[in-house]
């Protein structure tokens, strides 16, 4: 069946808010050419249903290169005296026909080109405005997929707003993530136009908008950091098995060799500490701990407690408890400062662990850093500066003499002494 056309307007009528509107649609960061024809077929198909009843004799052509779309209207040829057929408004009579070219004949299709001032100016403007809807929430859809897909992925961003509760990043793209402050290194401090690096923690949904939240605090953003600046974990010959950090402060990692003759610990740390030195200063000097990973656990334990020296280890491993024998002079190394030591060593090694003493070492004394769980800080301090560093210095001195030497009340010195008696006792 023969199907003619007949252009029946003039190019630039087709100009109108809509089409003059499309190349900004086209410019969307995350729409692919076959969406965005898809939403604009959509939305001019919508237009024909409501005005026409239906869009099934209509063909919606958009040309996403120039920005334009067409839409034409295909009709039957029937003959004048069809009454019944000529109510279809799908059907165009003979002598209608050949007034647009005088050879067609009855049962011939006839496409006409559509203007866009058929619809009226209200329709155009109701369009243009679905239309961007329409694609705003694709856009918004395809962002959070994007991100979705992206988390534990290493970024570079911009600073460009600093809030007192986060910061406002942008990426390469000119998107927004946001840096809570619970996700900030102690000690990051940002102004706008500063380059920030940190790892996709998660993408929420908030209001039909995607929050996307970057982390600098995550285990993984040290991950990412070892993978940069290890070849040998990029390339798979290390593995991290795991890690834990207290942000800021200090880091435990857990790395195994599939080489025998590549030790995992040194690959990490580099010569003199050269991979290592880059990534601290990234974490604000957090020191990290690189640890060879085994699947014994009493050796795990141990490497994980290191510097400390243990004598001993005894397991509860229903329970996953660990009773860990030291002596004296180990225990403040093995707690660690404010307790961070035993704190990531625990939970490298997924054990609840506590410490006892060597109960073969004879006289022996207790920092009183080891006490801070019980004794303020503060407190401790003070006793501190009369020369009292252990429990035994500060009991042979007695509550008179550390009431007359310090600013302490006396109530504080006896709940101090009980304390310090009970850890001899």
């Amino acid at each position: 069946m023969t199907v003619k056309k007949k252009k029946v307007v003039d190019e630039n009528e087709k100009r109108n808010a809509l089409i003059e509107s499309f190349s900004e649609f086209k410019e969307f960061k995350h729409m692919d050419k076959s969406t965005t024809i898809r939403v604009l077929e959509d939305v001019f198909r919508a237009m024909l249903k409501k005005k026409y009843g239906s869009d099934e004799h209509f063909d919606v052509i958009v040309n996403s290169e120039k920005g334009d779309v067409e839409i034409w209207h295909t009709r039957t040829i029937v003959p004048d005296d069809d009454q019944e057929a000529l109510v279809d408004g799908n059907n165009i009579s003979l002598s209608d026909a050949r007034k647009i070219e005088t050879d067609f004949e009855v049962g011939e299709e006839l496409s006409e080109f559509v203007k866009f001032d058929d619809f009226g100016r209200r329709a155009i403007l109701a369009a243009r405005q679905t239309l961007m809807q329409r694609i705003m929430e694709l856009e918004k859809d395809n962002l959070f997929k994007k991100y979705k897909d992206r988390i534990g992925e290493l970024i570079n961003g911009e600073v460009y707003q600093v809030f007192r509760r986060e910061i406002l990043v942008l990426d390469d793209e000119g998107n927004e993530l946001l840096l809570p402050q619970a996700e900030q290194i102690m000690g990051d401090f940002y102004k706008k136009g500063d380059s920030v690096r940190a790892v996709v923690a998660r993408v929420d949904m908030m209001n039909n908008k995607p929050k996307i939240i970057v982390s600098r605090t995550s285990p993984l953003f040290l991950e990412r950091l070892l993978e940069l600046e290890v070849p040998e974990i990029f390339e798979g010959t290390i593995t991290i098995k795991k890690i834990v950090r207290l942000p800021g402060e200090r880091a435990k990692v857990a790395v195994e060799s599939f080489d025998d003759k590549v030790d995992p610990v040194g690959a990490c740390v580099g010569v003199k500490g050269a991979r290592i030195h880059g990534i601290v200063r990234e974490l604000r000097n957090e020191s990290i701990d690189v640890i060879n990973h085994t699947s014994n656990t009493q050796l795990f334990i141990t490497r994980a407690l290191n510097p400390a020296k243990i004598t001993n280890i005894v397991f509860d491993h229903d329970k996953k408890y660990a009773e860990v024998y030291l002596k004296p002079d180990q225990i403040s190394l093995a707690i660690g400062k404010n307790g961070q030591n035993i704190k990531l060593a625990a939970r490298l090694s997924g054990y609840e662990i506590d410490m006892f003493r060597d109960a073969e070492e004879g006289d022996f004394d207790v920092d009183l850093e080891e006490f801070s769980d019980e004794i303020e800080t503060w407190v401790i301090n003070q006793l501190k500066k009369i020369g009292c560093d252990t429990a035994k210095t500060a009991l042979e001195l007695g509550k008179e003499e550390l009431v007359r030497r310090t600013d302490l009340e006396e109530e504080t010195i006896e709940d101090v002494l009980r304390i310090l008696k009970a850890e001899f006792e």
